[in-house]
């Protein structure tokens, strides 16, 4: 257990950009749990500026340059989208980035060691946890050969993620089916591709714009009696099958850290990215039972949260 840290005299402002709103996600709440124990207090010590785009990225820019004329010591960014827009509104002011997937690739940053400009934080490295959701779903359900990847055509990544899980895919042998959303009607043309399609499961990509579309997305699936696996415990708990990806709520505190270092006089750009390494799994029996399937005792062991 970390010890509360000697509380800084000194009144510090936080600007927090966020592309869901505060109730869909514990992320806030997070990232203010590390910073107590860093000794920063709302209401003390510590002023947070929140701005949330709630699903609507168009207003993510406006609110990114709200948050710079507020003029925080620190900009926290969650996710790419997040990050862009305040990357566009900043040159100057710290940004620690979080849960932002191949943040060099993306333009976040020079490399992980040295990160360069004003940008640093924690990356959301999801490259060998989406591979591996064909398996898991196939270990559950053992009928499914053809599989649907519900693909966000905006996302940097998601491209070569679908090469790299189709050819992983090939090898038990899975066919996967993607199926993009792009654009407002999004969903409803993808969703109405795969019911022509009939696919035997169901795979979604991190994504933000698929996290505020989780319900959507779950209720598809369920009214057509497919077994859907995704990379947040969110999922699951709106009522998918199975998640495995990333601890967020460890990624937001770990963005307490840079925040802490940065105001005590370090530079964002020489902070090293940190790619996390805590994966989670999460299983919802109450799904697996409405699809009548049998969880396997050596995945229910291996998970760290089951929903009953």
């Amino acid at each position: 257990m970390i010890a509360l840290a000697e509380r800084p005299a000194k009144v510090v402002r936080v600007g927090f950009l966020s592309h869901i709103a505060a109730k869909d996600s514990s992320s806030i709440a997070d990232f203010l749990h590390g910073m107590r124990e860093r000794g920063y207090v709302e209401s003390k010590n510590l002023i947070v500026d929140y701005r949330s785009a709630e699903g609507q990225y168009e207003r993510l820019p406006a609110l990114a340059a709200e948050l710079v004329k507020l003029k925080p010591d620190v900009i926290v960014a969650s996710t790419s989208v997040s990050t862009r827009a305040a990357q566009q509104a900043t040159a100057t002011i710290p940004i620690v980035m979080v849960a932002v997937a191949d943040p060099v690739e993306q333009g976040f940053v020079k490399s992980f060691a040295t990160p360069g400009g004003n940008i640093t934080g924690v990356s959301g490295q999801y490259e060998d946890l989406v591979k591996k959701m064909p398996e898991l779903l196939k270990a559950i359900a053992r009928n499914a050969w053809r599989m649907a990847v519900l693909v966000d055509a905006s996302h940097a990544s998601h491209a070569d993620w679908l090469r790299q899980t189709r050819a992983a895919a090939e090898i038990l042998p899975i066919k996967l089916l993607p199926f993009e959303v792009n654009g407002p009607e999004g969903f409803d043309s993808a969703f109405s591709a795969m019911r022509k399609e009939h696919p035997d499961a169901l795979l979604v990509f991190p994504s933000p714009k698929f996290f505020v579309a989780r319900k959507q997305i779950v209720d598809f699936a369920q009214a057509h009696h497919m077994p859907a696996v995704a990379a947040c415990a969110e999922f699951t708990e709106a009522g998918g099958l199975i998640s495995y990806g990333l601890h967020l709520p460890e990624s937001f505190r770990r963005a307490a850290t840079y925040v802490d270092k940065i105001l005590k006089g370090a530079k964002p750009g020489d902070l090293p990215v940190e790619q996390p390494t805590q994966v989670e799994m999460v299983i919802n029996l109450r799904t697996a039972k409405a699809l009548e399937l049998q969880i396997p005792q050596s995945l229910l062991l291996r998970a760290d949260k089951v929903i009953e």
